[in-house]
């Protein structure tokens, strides 16, 4: 098969490999005990930990899908990014000082503490879940660029898939290998790499789009691509993404960076491991000071892209009909060999920061929230670290499996942020109920989870544009019932949903002056 990267491209992705698996083995020597590997002894700097946060946020999902969404759109995503920053100073001034002062490894205890176990294990479960669908989703994409690269000719769902399983195999073995600390140390050093190629595309775009008296780029100004979205006051699923709106995006850009910095063991857990409160804030602030410009540089090359790409018929003849397509083929064919292959292993470092911090993370979870709280709670450290590697194989083997899945899904990063939503929307929902001191009894936390999971099941599948793709649709009796809002804020419904049952229930026990 002819191949499209050149012999130092491939010198290039190996010798990356390899100096990722020997930091795993470096790190070794420092992770024998279980608080070493999950928190790596809470002697990381601010400044490292806050580029392993930033690591975790901008994934292959960044570098690829978010290019793709502002291809076939605009710049919508834009809103989420900029959301974080009244979310981050909110963390920062209320979650962070609990955390630290109670010093917690898995921040699903503290639901625990305060609403009993119900709300720990529902967490914690579907922490997990979701852990699954972002590693699937990152391991998919970069796979699909590199099996472009590969073979540029046409797509060869066989390459994407060992591709999936290589890069899945490598970020668990140095993950397991050197705990939190290889993380975070690794993740240093591919955002470094990251950065240095999403900004060369950039340039190299710029270069191509801005030159000769009618410069290409007019053609995504004249089709209103830098747009951030409709402002029509709806909720509705919009007909195409370009007129998606504002205030779907404020919602879901608030809810999910909420969840994110507050709830999600894979941005806490990291933020924990430096020695003080305020590197821990000061890690937030770097982290989101980074991605936020970083995002505008991804939604830049999808618009430049758009523009460079408008003048032919290049794409059509490629068979590409995704935006999340586009980038992988203009790597493949545009940027010359060297280059090429600094460029791939910046994205297969933004994919593997990412996959290592949801794998750590996830052995975490499952061994205090699970493990260790029912079924072994003298758990030695020796046995803890066993249990925290093989963990790490596990969850490593189920997001490489449904990556495999995932490889006919449509646009990965819609498919990320109904999979987010998904899984996370009643996470958000009893972390607030828990700042808020809400009191509920077993059954009225049930209940108020029962609900949550309802509206977003109603939300998720009661609707044409999902039963279309098993050949059936909603009967028109049933039309009333039909959920039309927007599908990227179904976890905020669902968040929304269990607040509210939640909250009467909470009424009605101070009322009554319950026991908590």
């Amino acid at each position: 098969m002819q191949t499209n990267l050149g012999a130092i491209d491939i010198c290039i992705l190996i010798l990356y490999g390899c100096v990722l698996v020997g930091m795993g083995i470096y790190y070794v020597r420092k992770c024998r005990t279980a608080d070493q590997f999950m928190v790596a002894g809470r002697s990381i700097p601010a400044w490292a930990a806050g580029l392993a946060v930033m690591s975790a946020y901008t994934s292959s999902i960044s570098y690829i899908a978010t290019p793709g969404m502002a291809y076939d759109s605009n710049w919508h995503p834009m809103i989420f990014a900029l959301c974080i920053l009244p979310v981050a100073w909110l963390v920062c001034k209320y979650a962070v000082p609990y955390y630290r002062q109670a010093r917690l490894i898995s921040v699903y205890s503290f639901l625990e503490e305060r609403l009993g176990p119900w709300g720990r294990i529902y967490a914690a479960l579907s922490f997990l879940l979701y852990m699954v669908g972002r590693t699937a989703v990152i391991l998919y994409l970069v796979s699909l660029l590199i099996s472009k690269n590969i073979n540029p000719q046409s797509r060869d769902d066989q390459m994407i898939m060992m591709v999936i399983v290589i890069i899945g195999l490598v970020t668990i073995i140095y993950t397991l290998l050197g705990g939190m600390e290889a993380v975070i140390w690794t993740d240093v050093m591919q955002s470094v790499v990251m950065i240095v190629g999403i900004v060369f595309c950039a340039v190299s775009l710029s270069m191509k789009v801005f030159a000769g008296p009618e410069p290409l780029i007019n053609a995504a100004t004249k089709a209103n691509m830098f747009s951030l979205g409709s402002t029509k006051l709806t909720l509705a699923s919009p007909q195409h993404l370009a007129d998606r709106t504002i205030w779907v995006m404020i919602i879901y850009g608030i809810t999910e960076n909420l969840r994110n910095l507050l709830a999600d063991q894979n941005y806490v857990q990291k933020y924990s491991s430096v020695p003080t409160e305020r590197a821990a804030k000061r890690s937030i602030w770097i982290a989101m000071l980074i991605y936020i410009p970083l995002t505008a540089v991804f939604l830049y090359i999808g618009t430049t892209l758009f523009a460079f790409y408008s003048q032919t018929d290049v794409l059509a003849k490629a068979g590409i009909t995704k935006g999340d397509e586009v980038f992988p083929h203009f790597i493949a064919t545009e940027v010359p060999p060297g280059l090429k292959g600094l460029i791939i292993a910046a994205i297969v470092a933004a994919a593997m920061s990412t996959v290592d911090s949801a794998l750590n993370c996830s052995a975490t979870v499952m061994l205090l929230d699970f493990h260790k709280r029912y079924f072994q709670p003298n758990i030695g450290e020796r046995a803890s670290v066993l249990y925290l590697r093989l963990a790490t194989v596990v969850m490593g083997l189920l997001g490489i499996g449904f990556a495999v899945l995932m490889i006919r899904a449509e646009s990965a990063l819609n498919l990320w942020w109904k999979i987010s939503g998904i899984f996370g929307g009643g996470i958000l929902g009893l972390f607030v109920l828990s700042l808020l001191r809400v009191r509920l009894r077993l059954w009225q936390g049930l209940v108020s989870i029962a609900v949550s999971i309802a509206v977003i099941s109603w939300g998720t599948f009661m609707r044409d544009s999902f039963l279309g793709k098993f050949n059936l649709q909603i009967k028109e009796s049933w039309k009333w019932a039909e959920c039309n809002i927007d599908d990227i804020i179904i976890g905020a419904m669902g968040t929304a949903a269990l607040m509210v049952v939640a909250c009467i229930f909470g009424l009605f026990n101070r009322k009554r002056e319950i026991p908590a």
